[in-house]
């Protein structure tokens, strides 16, 4: 096996990169080891049961996939054997992030959905995130036998379900794919880009493959209802059946790459590199985004990453736009499952792992030479929930800081933090689970005990209105900086929150000021836009004014830090615009360091948003229930008492299902709560729905409870605290 795939990854027409994404617990894992068993990677006795790909600890015990997991495998097609590299990505909404990140890697995407449960909400937000990186999707419909034995449809009922889900997924694929490929890449179950079949049964079918086996829909149900899904697994080979999908309609790297790298790279196209990307050209320069770090026990971190154009090998030397210097590669190799097979060279179009590149980060572009880097991997959604940590032994201390820095590296969803008031190490994560992940690996795998405090939910500071012109003055005297916050307008902070308008500091806007124009913003004022953080817009509205380029950095740097921890409770800020009015600086260059300057700029936008409405903003989740008729009145009950709003309520024979939207900080034990209320009858997920408004007669006491713990002044700060 590994000789085979270390000739075919040298042909480009016979490789497929996919992945394979769903709602949890929708059928992927499963799905993916009975791929594998047919491959012959694990034994066919264990597959669907072995789980090959869930091969951590945590995802062992939880049952649920936590990171996405890349095997490379051969599969024989029409007498040709073609190399299939494939990522298996989680499901759950807490680990979002390694989805978002293996889309940048793959070229196409098979979506599993539950032919019981249908469109889920993580269904439609992995196919978002396939068709954002114009991955091309393909549709799996999983656990039909539930159809059969469980439900007892009829052909006529089944049918109508398998409709509608196609008709649901297609309307999401036309609403958010390229224009180009708004037609092209709809699932049409004729053409045999839709799959039907049972992972735990290990069985699968299409259109085409009816044709050519004569297997009808009738001998399917006539084998689920004699309880022979194994007979049937013979006949009708889910991994054949699926992956012979994946080589027909999914592309290859030379074809894929031609219209993916002007949308994941945006340095010259007609340069060389641009050209030998654009064409998956192995005998160009070398170029290769690293999606995932991994840590392994002996080895220590790996990059796991695509390869677009030239050909590494061991022992190359590559510079990371991440670590700003050039890298030597240690060992080169492709996984198969949990077990990484050592190689010595890899070419472009290829999904590899890298060991020996300490100082690199996911989202890093590696290269022969300094190259434009590729677009940074947009997450859908950010942190909502911190705890507080810290070593039982004082002495593990430094041990856990290193821990924390790869553990940030590895997941950059999680995000690592110091308080300066209390000393205390911060965690932030996407929920609950993901940071109960992450404690026990600090736990267990890391080897450092660590004790943690309740989970705190992440807020957001924004303001409603403009503020006055505020002056700042620096701390001797010498230096005036005359600023105004506003709030940002909802389309450029719409824009920038979906990954249309990327962030960073700028010295001219050439590149993005149509853009900001498009989406509600001034065309004066967008041409003046110096630095986009977090949400959050700086603009340089001076005229002439003698020295600034001098102090724009440290400017920059007091945005930022504003920014960061906003005037009201230290929570960061989004959807605010602060603008440059004026600026007299001292012609003396000693006269305007940081120490100067830093509160020079900090005070007045500080000032200025106390005197523009400020407002926090909490997290939300969108929250899917699905119980028996007879429980909803006290599914509702609950949901209401938690200050949700219910958006939908539907009834499909004695099941129900509700549609709420609950502030995060609302649903701390909730787990529990929706049990006992439904009496375990209950399916439930959650999805994130970024922030709102808190309720206007909840945010003094919520901001002075914030401050209290944050052992601020319980005071709410009066825009004279600044001046």
């Amino acid at each position: 096996m590994v000789e085979k795939v270390v000739k075919l990854m040298g042909q480009k027409e016979s490789i497929r990169n996919m992945g394979i994404a769903a709602h949890i617990d929708h059928g992927k894992t499963t799905l993916s080891d009975n791929i594998l068993a047919g491959c012959g990677i694990i034994s066919e006795d264990l597959s669907g049961q072995q789980l090959f790909l869930d091969f951590d600890e945590q995802e062992q015990a939880r049952g649920i996939t936590i990171n996405a997991a890349n095997v490379s495998m051969v599969h024989k097609y029409k007498d040709k054997e073609y190399l299939v590299n494939m990522i298996d990505t989680p499901g759950h909404v807490d680990f979002g992030g390694d989805v978002t990140r293996a889309m940048r890697a793959v070229d196409g995407a098979i979506i599993v959905v539950c032919a019981v449960e249908g469109v889920m909400p993580q269904t439609k937000t992995v196919i978002k995130q396939a068709l954002k990186e114009k991955v091309k999707p393909l549709l799996f419909i999983n656990k039909v036998d539930r159809l059969i034995n469980e439900l007892q449809l009829s052909p006529e009922d089944m049918q109508k379900r398998f409709m509608k889900i196609i008709n649901e997924v297609n309307i999401f694929i036309q609403a958010n794919a390229p224009d180009e490929y708004k037609k092209e890449w709809l699932v049409d179950v004729n053409s045999g880009k839709v799959a039907f079949g049972s992972a735990v049964g290990n069985w699968a079918t299409s259109i085409p493959y009816m044709k050519s086996t004569n297997i009808t829909f009738k001998d399917i149900i006539d084998y689920c209802n004699n309880e022979d899904q194994k007979g049937l697994s013979k006949k009708a080979k889910l991994h054949e059946v699926i992956l012979d999908m994946a080589v027909r309609h999914l592309p290859n790297p030379l074809e894929a790459q031609k219209y993916r790298i002007p949308n994941i790279w945006h340095g010259d196209p007609e340069s060389s590199v641009g050209k030998s990307m654009a064409a998956c050209d192995e005998s160009g320069q070398v170029t290769m985004m690293v999606t995932k770090i991994t840590i392994d026990p002996q080895a220590g971190e790996i990059a796991n990453g695509r390869l677009y154009s030239g050909k590494i090998k061991k022992g190359m030397e590559l510079y990371s736009d991440g670590a700003k210097e050039n890298l030597r590669i240690q060992q080169l190799g492709v996984y198969m499952g949990p077990d990484r097979i050592n190689v010595e060279q890899v070419s472009a179009g290829n999904i590899l792992a890298i060991t020996g590149l300490k100082k690199t980060f996911a989202g890093d572009t590696l290269s022969e030479g300094k190259i434009a880097p590729f677009e940074s991997i947009k997450h859908y959604s950010e942190p909502v929930i911190t705890k507080a940590i810290e070593p039982k032994k004082p002495a593990d201390l430094p041990k856990l800081i290193e821990v924390l820095k790869s553990m940030a590296k590895a997941d950059p969803t999680l995000q690592v933090s110091i308080d300066e008031e209390t000393g205390e190490y911060l965690l932030s994560g996407m929920g609950e689970l993901h940071l109960e992940v992450t404690e026990y690996r600090i736990n267990n795998e890391r080897g450092v005990e660590i004790t943690s405090g309740k989970p705190i939910v992440v807020y957001r500071e924004t303001i409603n209105k403009q503020g006055p012109e505020v002056q700042g003055r620096s701390p001797n005297k010498h230096n005036d900086i005359f600023i105004v916050a506003e709030p940002l307008e909802d389309g450029v902070y719409k824009a920038i929150h979906e990954g249309k308008i990327s962030e960073g500091r700028r010295k001219n806007t050439k590149d993005i000021w149509k853009e900001l124009a498009e989406f509600g913003m001034e065309k004066d004022e967008a041409r003046k836009v110096k630095n986009i953080f977090q949400g959050n817009l700086l603009v340089d509205s001076t005229r002439g004014v003698v020295h600034l380029d001098e102090v724009m950095e440290l400017i920059h740097d007091g945005f930022e830090q504003c920014m960061k921890k906003g005037p009201l409770t230290n929570e960061p800020c989004t959807k605010v615009k602060i603008k440059l009015i004026d600026v007299k600086l001292h012609e003396d260059a000693i006269h305007r360091g940081p120490a100067q300057m830093y509160p020079a700029v900090k005070n007045p936008i500080y000032s200025s948003m106390i005197q523009a409405e400020p407002s926090l903003m909490e997290p939300k989740q969108n929250l899917f229930i699905q119980t028996p008729s007879s429980f909803m009145g006290s599914a509702s009950r609950d949901i209401q008492s938690r200050r949700g709003m219910i958006l939908d309520m539907q009834q499909e024979g004695e099941q129900s299902t509700i549609q709420a939207s609950v502030p995060v900080a609302e649903m701390f034990g909730f787990a529990g709560d929706i049990r006992s209320a439904t009496e375990g009858n209950v399916l439930w997920n959650t999805e994130n729905a970024g922030f709102e408004k808190v309720p206007r007669e909840l945010q003094k006491e919520l901001v002075s409870s914030i401050r209290k713990r944050k052992g601020l002044d319980p005071r709410p700060p009066q825009a004279s605290d600044f001046l």
